[in-house]
């Protein structure tokens, strides 16, 4: 007889498969209930598995779009050569902050000191034949009536005072000119502002036919950045604005700048303009800000990003996008009940920002929503949890902050620290 059909065997074999069973339940049970499988085995209840929630709290949202720009400075002059000539000297330290009207070049000036002591020695001349003229004409001015000077005589000598007196106006003119002359051989800043590199060196012959450009000067205490925004952003943009649904300050939207490390600038810009015409490749209209820039940390040619308000949504909340679940029926998140309990509750999505959803109606005030731990949920079949504050992975690593979605006005979502049994 087999083994199989031995009597002892007919009653040892269940017994093999129950208890085998029965190790396989306590390891699953030790598994799930954080490791307390005697506990498990014993039939206790394992404890609920634990969430990572938000907490919501209403607030206003500022809607925003993070568009790409460059900076240049609010104002550029070319310092040029207005006098043909010699470079001599340069008056200032590349790099510096110069006056408006500070010399900044020394040109060779010694021929235009030779014209202007010829103009000057031309209306010495004109003068003196002014006056012999105007002798003359007082001297025939009684003889004409008396019939000893003839009236052709008397003509002649005012036509020569009336030349006399051109010659002394051009003279004075020429005297001008060459103090013009004079004084474009030092050249001097049109504007206030940071210099840069000197482009011509001592020696060299500028102003030969053409203005030289001899360097550039950049107002830097406010900057401009451009960028480009597609058409229907900025006419939401503009209705908002139209609607009262964006702050304004001196009736200008206010910017955000953001460096090229990620990090915000501690100085608030503003919109100034949008562009009238529309690019008819890309769909875009070119903007405008202002930046101040008082310690002069950005510079012309930075390329920054910028955060372009486009509505304000009130009693609204920043959701973690992982944490909504989204289908043709509506939108829907798990909700953590005072005793532990969870159930879905359907919500109502105004538009994205960043990494979370703008959620506009569904929540109220202290509403834990479920981010993460659903699958253990599922898993364990629990009917409650425990929750524990959702982190944002992209904050808690050293990111750039522009890779963080907007804030509004107080956090979006507040959650405790710790784990509280439900």
């Amino acid at each position: 007889m087999s083994s199989a059909h031995h009597p002892e065997n007919r009653f040892k074999q269940p017994t093999f498969k129950a208890t085998l069973l029965a190790l396989v339940i306590a390891t699953s049970l030790a598994a799930c209930g954080g490791g307390d499988g005697k506990q498990a085995a014993a039939g206790q209840t394992p404890p609920p598995p634990v969430v990572s929630v938000v907490t919501v709290e209403n607030t206003t949202v500022e809607v925003s779009n993070e568009l790409p720009g460059r900076l240049e400075a609010s104002r550029e002059a070319q310092v040029r050569a207005r006098a043909a000539g010699i470079v001599q000297k340069r008056l200032f330290t590349e790099g510096s902050y110069v006056k408006a009207g500070q010399p900044l070049f020394q040109i060779d000036n010694a021929p235009y000191v030779a014209n202007l002591e010829t103009a000057r020695a031309q209306l010495a001349t004109a003068e003196a034949n002014l006056a012999k003229a105007n002798a003359d004409v007082a001297r025939y001015a009684p003889l004409v009536s008396e019939g000893a000077v003839s009236k052709q005589e008397y003509d002649a000598a005012i036509a020569q005072q009336r030349l006399g007196r051109a010659q002394v106006q051009a003279a004075k003119a020429a005297i001008k000119t060459a103090q013009i002359n004079v004084g474009y051989a030092y050249v001097t800043a049109p504007i206030s502002g940071h210099i840069g590199r000197a482009m011509v060196t001592e020696g060299a012959l500028v102003g030969q036919g053409e203005a030289t450009q001899l360097a550039t000067i950049q107002q830097t205490s406010t900057l401009y950045v451009n960028l480009t925004q597609a058409t229907g952003e900025i006419m939401k943009l503009r209705q908002a604005m139209a609607d009262g649904n964006i702050t304004l300050v001196d009736g200008r939207p206010e910017v955000t700048i953001l460096l090229e490390d990620g990090s915000e600038y501690g100085q608030k810009g503003r919109l100034l303009f949008t562009d009238v015409t529309v690019d008819e490749n890309t769909g875009q209209m070119a903007l405008r800000a202002e930046v101040p820039n008082p310690d002069n940390i950005l510079l012309p040619g930075m390329y920054v990003r910028v955060k372009v308000p486009q509505a304000e949504i009130a009693n609204a909340s920043l959701i973690p996008q992982q944490a909504v679940t989204r289908s043709n029926q509506g939108d829907i998140v798990m909700v953590v009940n005072a005793d532990g309990s969870f159930a879905p509750r359907p919500v109502k999505i105004s538009r994205s920002q960043g990494s979370y959803w703008v959620v506009t109606s569904g929540l109220k005030q202290g509403d834990k929503v479920i981010v993460d731990g659903m699958a253990a949920v599922g898993m364990t079949q629990a009917k409650k949890v425990q929750t524990q504050a959702w982190k944002d992975p992209s904050k808690n690593k050293a990111a750039p902050a522009a890779q963080a979605p907007a804030t509004a006005s107080a956090p979006a979502a507040k959650a405790a620290s710790q784990p509280e049994a439900k």
